[in-house]
């Protein structure tokens, strides 16, 4: 169940706290290689398993950009922002793979709000560290600082 914030400005109650985490995603072959069709990246420690299977790994790997793609699945099960026309990706500062993702894992995101500030537009950026965890795993797979901004909605005038 996601935190709820019924407007972008009570996010501000939050900095520093954790969000939550998301609900649990196996990573399977078939998203590997649809990620691969989609990006050209069909390098053999994601797409070859039988290569893949006397390499390092011992089995394919997910790309560490779609370990990162999948943040944008998991953060609506994590937070929602109330009380807005729309809300968009703005960047990310940091972006780290600590460790390799192997096919049929499991994954999660667990998330922290950073900080938030109201820009001269009036919309809010928020600062929210999510961490790829890999069930079993010490390691993360994936730590992103994300910045998205949340522009408030029209009030209407009656």
């Amino acid at each position: 169940m996601p935190t709820v914030f019924q407007t972008p400005a009570e996010l501000a109650s939050a900095v520093g706290k954790p969000l939550g985490k998301s609900d649990w995603l196996e990573i399977t072959q078939d998203r590997i290689d649809r990620f691969a069709e989609a990006t050209g990246d069909h390098q053999w420690i994601h797409v070859d398993p039988v290569r893949a299977a006397q390499g390092p790994f011992g089995k394919t790997i997910a790309h560490g950009y779609l370990t990162q793609s999948l943040v944008n699945h998991f953060l609506p099960q994590i937070v929602e922002v109330h009380g807005i026309s729309m809300g968009i990706n703005y960047g990310a500062d940091r972006l780290r793979f600590p460790a390799p993702v192997p096919v049929g894992s499991r994954v999660r995101g667990s998330a922290e709000l950073l900080g938030v500030e109201r820009q001269k537009d009036g919309s809010f950026q928020a600062k929210i560290r999510v961490t790829v965890e890999i069930e079993g795993s010490e390691r993360p797979g994936c730590v992103i600082d994300t910045i998205s901004r949340y522009y408030p909605a029209e009030k209407s005038s009656a």
